[in-house]
């Protein structure tokens, strides 16, 4: 019997009704992830028989396509090829990953010579001669490189690569639709190994093993028969952008890594015919006559990876381009690189667990254990949150909140959108380097597209008023003040890390405000104490009016931000946030953004910091490079950009009401605890 029409994930009607698309294959129907891409590529999924106007989908070149293919013959119909995109997911599909893009070809199979797919025909006819698309082209790879990122992402980059001077010989999973569609078999890979044999003799041969194959998934075409004292398998997760740097030749019958060795500078030996071959970008033993077009990697990469695959954006549901899937790799790829071992956590209040868990967790459970002996003896990397850290905790990660943390207080609990960790010292204490440092000083040199993603950071975060905890507060009322220049002066909670560890003579609000006060007679002093002080979870703040002209505890910082002339501070991270505004800052303690040339600086300021970075610069090394970030909605590891878009939209879950008097009780215990200390 017929199985009658029955639809699958069809959006809500539009100008024009989506073209309707009949699959005979499940995992169009058992994967969300495919099913979502093509609804939102314009496809409503079917089981049934096409109609006029109708198409088949078929998966590639799967064990199932033919019966797609026998469906799309007897009633006419135009197929739809589908396959996953060259970026895929931090695990192979068959681990349970989901694309983060597919390839929609109604022509061909892009690795199919038999037939010219519609990534052919943009290599082949397409222009490709667009400044703006071509540096994008070259800015991804350059991100890519530095991400390393490929089409499974599942390794470490630390892992070192065998020493220099060896030809990599790249295997693949028997039976591939790339390899068999360039007739290519076990007796095809062992010429290539003969090949790259004979062309470089003396060199030592490296075999890169598949993921799929070291993973048990499927096996290769070469194993421990093919060792001998000059070949090696290798099976470890190396990164493949290390493997290409030491290696002095790269051979492949169809496997991406050999379209990926031609953006780390090499001219790969093609022993197949795959979408990359023919464009002189290779060297090709069968090569396809009718490619004669000579493109530039940027070109290749352009039509390959920018223009030709749909994109998808698992923040906020929907199509992207390249550069948001990049972000969202390689934000998932530095979580997994980064807890995939579990992590033992140390010092952490009891709230904090929760958030730490969600942003460490995913791979493997945090362990909260305080004793500095048994945390070592679990063996997984060791984190102390910074402000707890003591002798004991010398060899372990810091860890603190990050610089866009909520919309709402740390002090009343509310968990926090982003964190760093820091394995050299922490951001907030110039005693020793940071990793944050390393950054900074790393950023004194932009390329232009990390130049063009911090300009939109920085205008997108002056445009929306964003800062680190959103508070919002009162329109500044500053009609009482006298003509003149107008200092604002953040209070700052006086036992905080920053102020113990970050300044030297001044350290208290009051000497803060004297001093501005001795250095700027004749200026309208404007105070604006520390938000934790006015909210009563922290204790502290001097009597102000001695020195200043107004006090505003209600204000609106970044309003505030916007009605006066300078700011003088301690190490607020306001005086960073100025800077973004290109309000000039003078410092008089040492916070992280001193000593770079964007501050005048009155404090003591470590000679290290002798880099010049832009304003550019420093923002990346803040907000894109150090933290991570946490999606609150998807729950995904993020980019900065999807925080922003949160807190710009104010689109973030509410804590319950028992966090108000549970902060409460925190502050007032810690308030106490501070006076008996003292």
């Amino acid at each position: 019997m017929a199985l009658g029409p029955e639809t699958y994930d069809t959006p809500a009607a539009g100008p024009e009704q989506d073209r309707r698309l009949f699959v005979y294959n499940g995992g169009f129907l058992s994967q969300k992830r495919v099913r979502r891409i093509l609804q939102l590529s314009g496809y409503s999924l079917h089981l049934g028989v096409p109609g006029e106007d109708d198409m088949v989908a078929v998966w590639g070149n799967s064990p199932t396509a033919h019966r797609g293919e026998a469906v799309a013959a007897r009633r006419d119909a135009p197929i739809l090829r589908v396959e996953d995109a060259f970026l895929r997911s931090l695990h192979p599909g068959r681990a349970g990953s989901p694309p983060l893009g597919l390839l929609l070809d109604a022509r061909g199979l892009h690795f199919d010579p038999a037939t010219p797919s519609e990534l052919e025909e943009l290599l082949t006819n397409h222009p490709l001669d667009d400044t703006a698309l071509l540096n994008r082209a070259r800015g991804a790879i350059e991100r890519l490189i530095e991400t390393h990122l490929t089409k499974y992402t599942a390794f470490d980059p630390a892992i070192p690569a065998p020493d220099p001077g060896y030809v990599l010989v790249i295997d693949q999973t028997q039976g591939d639709a790339s390899v068999t569609a360039s007739g290519a078999d076990r007796a095809r890979f062992m010429e290539m190994l003969v090949f790259a044999q004979e062309e470089h003799p003396g060199a030592r041969v490296i075999i890169n093993t598949h993921p799929e194959t070291a993973q048990g998934f499927r096996p290769g075409y070469f194993g421990p028969q093919d060792e001998n004292n000059r070949i090696t398998l290798l099976s470890d997760p190396i990164s493949p952008w290390r493997l290409f740097e030491s290696a002095v030749g790269v051979y492949t019958v169809s496997s991406q890594m050999g379209f990926e060795a031609i953006f780390a500078g090499h001219k790969p030996r093609v022993f197949g015919q795959p979408f990359y071959a023919g464009w002189g970008l290779t060297n090709d033993e069968f090569p396809v006559q009718r490619r004669q077009r000579k493109l530039t990697r940027a070109q290749l990469f352009a039509a390959a990876i920018i223009l030709y695959p749909k994109w998808y954006d698992p923040y906020r549901d929907r199509l992207c381009p390249l550069e948001d899937a990049i972000e969202a790799l390689a934000a998932e790829t530095r979580a997994w690189r980064e807890d995939h071992r579990g992590w033992t956590a140390s010092s952490m209040r009891l709230w904090k667990r929760k958030p730490l868990q969600q942003f460490f967790g995913q791979y493997k459970p945090v362990i909260f254990e305080d004793d500095p002996a048994k945390a070592r003896q679990t063996g997984r990397p060791w984190m102390v949150w910074a402000g707890k850290a003591d002798v004991g905790h010398a060899d372990a990660v810091r860890v603190e909140d990050g610089f866009l943390r909520s919309r709402g207080l740390g002090a009343e609990l509310i968990p926090p959108l982003s964190l760093v960790c820091d394995d050299h010292g922490i951001y907030y204490d110039p005693a020793r380097p940071s990793r944050l440092e390393a950054l900074i000083a790393a950023r004194a040199d932009l390329r232009p597209d990390q130049h063009a993603r911090a300009r939109r950071l920085i205008d997108r975060l002056t445009t929306d008023g964003l800062s680190k905890y959103n508070l919002g507060g009162t329109t500044p009322d500053l009609t009482t003040l006298p003509p003149g220049k107008r200092i604002l002066v953040p209070g700052q909670v006086e036992d905080d890390a920053s102020i113990r560890t970050g300044t030297d003579r001044i350290a208290t609000n009051r000497a803060l405000l004297q001093a501005v006060r001795n250095a700027e007679p004749d200026a309208r002093i404007i105070y604006k104490p520390h938000p934790d002080v006015v909210a009563g979870l922290r204790d502290g703040g001097p009597d102000a009016s001695d020195f200043a002209d107004l006090i505003l505890p209600d204000a609106d910082l970044i309003a505030l931000l916007q009605e006066v002339s300078e700011v003088w501070t301690m190490t607020s991270l306001l005086g960073f946030e100025a800077l973004l505004r290109g309000i000039p800052v003078t410092t008089l303690g040492c916070p992280f953004y001193a000593g770079w040339g964007l501050t005048r600086d009155l404090g003591d300021v470590p000679p290290r910091r002798r880099a010049t970075p832009s304003l550019e610069g420093l923002v990346h090394a803040t907000l894109i490079d150090y933290p991570r970030y946490r999606d609150p909605v998807s729950g995904l590891p993020c980019p900065v950009e999807v925080i922003v878009d949160r807190l710009a939209a104010q689109d973030i879950p509410s804590p319950g009401p028992a966090n108000r008097l549970l902060s409460k009780l925190q502050g007032l215990f810690a308030s106490r605890a501070h006076l008996w200390r003292r």
